[in-house]
């Protein structure tokens, strides 16, 4: 088993879902790991899910000074980052609950919760990491994991604005790919590679459709491995967790 003994770690949208997977993961081969919310009795109460190596954060992603004071707390607290994970988003159930039944054209998502999605997924990305990555920089280290989703998720009809904020968010993280190119910090995609069963789908699926969805455990062995001396030079890849198998080509394209 990977040991991460030693690793600090900080998940955006830790809290539930595919963060929370993830989390526990890392917590689980040793890291000690942040839990950042909006609500901080929610991180709190996350983190209690993994015990005392967790540190619970307020923190709105969306917010360019809460994730300055938050970030400061985190470096206060813990000295430095090693692995930033960047997964915070919101999920079609806040334009349309409906979204896997009865899907809704475009022009019918308000322009409140469109900015809503976007706002946590690609801006979050960017605040937290435009706070992390030049401290990073200057320890001579760290890990970015960008988590993503399937393309056909990105371009899927009645999925405005949730794919392309996917769209959106790879193509930053390809882009921070290149600008790190020729330092220390490396940066990585991450997705799951299907639809996950996590809150973010409709209560109303149907029975035979929900046992199609993967756990979000799965996203457990390729981020731990992400974290670990044996991806050091893993660098601008994109990593499918379902066709993942540790170690040299492993799940990328």
């Amino acid at each position: 088993m990977t040991d991460l003994s030693g690793t600090k770690a900080m998940v955006t949208g830790a809290t539930s879902g595919l963060g929370l997977a993830m989390a526990q993961a890392l917590t689980a081969a040793g890291a000690h790991v942040v839990f950042p919310s909006r609500d901080h009795a929610r991180a709190r109460k996350a983190a209690g899910t993994v015990g005392q190596d967790a540190l619970p954060v307020e923190m709105d992603v969306r917010s360019e000074d809460s994730v300055h004071r938050a970030v400061d707390h985190v470096y206060e607290q813990l000295g430095d980052l090693d692995l930033l994970v960047l997964n915070a988003g919101i999920g079609m159930r806040s334009v349309n609950p409906r979204f896997m039944t009865d899907p809704q054209p475009f022009w019918q998502v308000s322009p409140e919760g469109f900015r809503d999605v976007f706002e946590t997924k690609v801006t979050g990305s960017f605040l937290v990491a435009r706070e992390v990555v030049p401290r990073m920089l200057a320890a001579g280290r760290g890990r970015v994991v960008v988590i993503s989703m399937n393309e056909a998720t990105m371009t899927r009809p009645g999925f405005v604005p949730y794919g392309p904020s996917g769209a959106a968010v790879e193509a930053l993280a390809r882009v921070m790919a290149g600008d790190l190119q020729n330092t220390p910090v490396r940066v990585n995609i991450l997705l799951p590679g299907g639809a996950t069963d996590t809150g973010m789908i409709p209560d109303d699926l149907p029975q035979e459709a929900r046992a199609n969805l993967l756990d979000p455990a799965i996203m457990g062995p390729p981020v731990v491995w992400l974290a670990s001396p044996d991806a050091a030079d893993v660098h601008g890849e994109r990593i499918i967790a379902t066709e993942f198998s540790a170690g040299p080509g492993s799940a990328r394209s």
